[in-house]
C-alpha cells in the first residue's frame, strides 16, 4: 500500500457522513495515548467539511483514511490546523504527512497573512511541523482569544493548563509566522544576490586579466 491509493483533497458536504467515524476515533486515539485532546462533536466537524475548511484522505475503496481541519482565531490573525487523525487500518504509509501538509496549503491559501499555530504531545506532528518550518514558542505567543482556550476544557490536563495560568502545558505550541518566513526569504535572497554580485566581479576581472596576457 502507498500513498498512490489514496485521495487527499478538501473536504465538502459530501464527506459529511464520514463525521462520527471520524470523531470517534480522534476520541479513541487519544485514549490510547493517554494524552489530552479537546473534543469535537461530529456536527462540528461537518460543519468545517460544508465550510471546506478540512482536508480528507480516502482509500480507492472509499474507507476514509486521514482528517484535519481548520479553526480561526482572533478575527483570523491565527489559524490552527487541528485533529489530524489516521485512520488505524492505514498508517505507516505517511498520510499524516500527506494531510498534514495539504491542510497547511489549505490555511495558507485562505489566510495568507495569518500565524498558523499548534498545540501537540506528539513526535511525529512536532516532526512534521518542523518540517514545515513551524517553531516551538511559548503559550504567549500564540491566540489569546479565549474561545480557543475554552476548547481545552475537555482535555485531560486542563487543569494542569489552568494551574499554570496558561502559561505551560502538557502540549508543545508551535508557530509558522509568514511574516518570519517573509524575511527569512528575503535575507536569503540577499545573500544569493550579494554572492551572485562577487561572482559577476571575479569573471569581469578574470575576463580582463586574459585580455591583458599576450601568447
Amino acid at each position: 500500500m502507498t500513498l498512490q491509493d489514496f485521495n487527499i483533497i478538501v473536504a465538502s458536504e459530501k464527506h459529511a457522513d464520514y463525521a462520527p467515524q471520524i470523531c470517534d476515533e480522534m476520541a479513541a486515539s487519544a485514549k490510547a495515548r493517554g494524552t489530552g485532546i479537546a473534543q469535537r462533536s461530529p456536527e462540528y466537524v461537518a460543519n468545517k467539511m460544508l465550510e471546506g475548511k478540512a482536508v480528507i484522505a480516502l482509500h480507492k475503496d472509499g474507507t476514509w483514511a486521514g482528517f484535519c481541519y481548520i479553526e480561526t482565531w482572533s478575527h483570523g490573525d491565527f489559524v490552527a490546523n487541528s485533529g489530524l487523525i489516521v485512520n488505524p487500518a492505514f498508517r505507516k504509509v505517511g498520510l499524516a504527512k500527506a494531510v498534514k501538509m495539504a491542510v497547511f496549503q489549505l490555511s495558507r491559501d485562505k489566510y495568507p497573512h495569518a500565524k498558523i499555530f499548534g498545540l501537540t504531545t506528539g513526535l511525529a506532528v512536532m516532526k512534521i511541523n518542523s518540517e514545515l518550518g513551524y517553531e516551538p514558542v511559548t503559550y504567549s505567543e500564540l491566540t489569546q482569544d479565549e474561545d480557543f482556550w475554552k476548547g481545552c476544557r475537555s482535555c485531560v490536563n486542563y487543569d494542569i493548563l489552568t494551574a499554570k495560568e496558561r502559561k505551560n502545558c502538557m502540549c508543545t505550541a508551535m508557530l509558522w509566522d509568514p511574516e518570519d518566513k517573509q524575511k527569512q526569504f528575503e535575507e536569503n535572497l540577499k545573500k544569493i544576490t550579494h554572492k551572485a554580485t562577487l561572482l559577476e566581479r571575479i569573471e569581469s576581472a578574470l575576463k580582463k586579466s586574459l585580455k591583458n596576457i599576450h601568447f
